[in-house]
């Protein structure tokens, strides 16, 4: 699993660290961050459901990390 917080878009409503405390928390400014060592979820069963509470829609889940893009 691969999460994505995009910090351009959070407005630090906190729905994710309310709905998978184990995974998301919160920075200093309130804006949504990844607990460290959890950026792989975790196996939390949550993360999906907290990436679908976000009000902005910050919050990106994908079954696997990105492929890694070829320079050209």
């Amino acid at each position: 699993m691969h999460i994505e917080i995009d910090k351009d878009v959070c407005i630090g409503a906190g729905q994710c660290a309310l709905t998978a405390p184990g995974v998301f928390t919160q920075d200093d400014d309130g804006f949504s961050m990844l607990v460290p060592g959890r950026a792989d979820g975790a196996g939390d069963p949550m993360v999906r459901e907290a990436a679908r509470a976000c009000p902005v829609g910050a919050i990106t889940v994908t079954d696997s990390e990105p492929a890694p893009t070829q320079a050209d």
